[in-house]
């Protein structure tokens, strides 16, 4: 069995707004990490930041597809090196317009390939939980200053 984090996200936005809720640093830094520093451009390489006691984590992140406003990817979580399917694992958001919103299709894969560990697997499982829900208030009230 494939190690892998599936969520499905209906949103009251449409899919141009949720692309650049899940794609541009200044949306991002509104509902997931502190710092974000990246291009919504194919082969694009940044980094984003989480707050620890001790600092900042700063993860390199690497931007795999950008196709506004369907889909965007990007592969995070591995250390000094080109990201591969063999050393990080793959973030994708799929955006389906749906009754005038956004079915937000989310999935983070590659555990197995990237040999990560159940720790790791878990501590994304609960990150997400927590910040992927964030996202449809944040969206909906974009949609609704335009």
């Amino acid at each position: 069995m494939s190690r892998s984090i599936e969520r499905e996200i209906r949103i009251a936005a449409a899919p141009e707004v949720v692309y650049e809720v899940v794609s541009s640093p200044e949306h991002l830094r509104e509902w997931w990490p502190d710092e974000a520093e990246l291009d919504a451009v194919p082969g694009a390489t940044g980094t984003i930041g989480f707050k620890q006691d001790d600092g900042m984590m700063t993860v390199p992140v690497t931007v795999i597809e950008a196709e506004p406003p369907r889909r965007f990817t990007f592969r995070w979580d591995y250390d000094g090196e080109v990201a591969t399917a063999e050393n990080s694992v793959l973030v994708t958001f799929d955006l389906v317009p749906v009754d005038g919103g956004t079915l937000l299709r989310f999935a983070e894969t590659g555990y197995d390939e990237a040999a990560k560990s159940d720790a790791v697997l878990e501590d994304h499982t609960s990150g997400w939980d927590y910040f992927l829900p964030r996202i449809a208030p944040y969206a909906g009230r974009l949609a609704q200053r335009s």
